[in-house]
């Protein structure tokens, strides 16, 4: 089997401005930037109760989704890709 850990996923990334307020500054891999900003959707009850796939997005989160009030879980990863360099 292939060694994965030089893949895409794996690589630290630095957090935009926007996206380290709710991350923290320090580089991480892809995967644990999604893992703190569920921790932090579900510490915040951001997910909305009548639909669970929808996030609804507080003062922290609506810069990292680009302004929107609300996002899907499908496309948060989308917009979280734009704030990871």
């Amino acid at each position: 089997m292939a060694d994965k850990s030089n893949s895409g996923f794996n690589k630290p990334l630095t957090p935009s401005a926007d996206l380290a307020a709710i991350v923290g500054s320090g580089a991480l891999t892809r995967a644990d930037v999604v893992k703190k900003v569920w921790d932090y959707i579900k510490a915040n009850k951001l997910q909305n109760p009548a639909n669970k796939r929808e996030i609804v997005a507080d003062a922290k989160l609506k810069p990292v989704f680009g302004g929107k009030d609300k996002v899907t879980m499908f496309e948060m990863n989308k917009h979280l890709s734009g704030h990871l360099k």
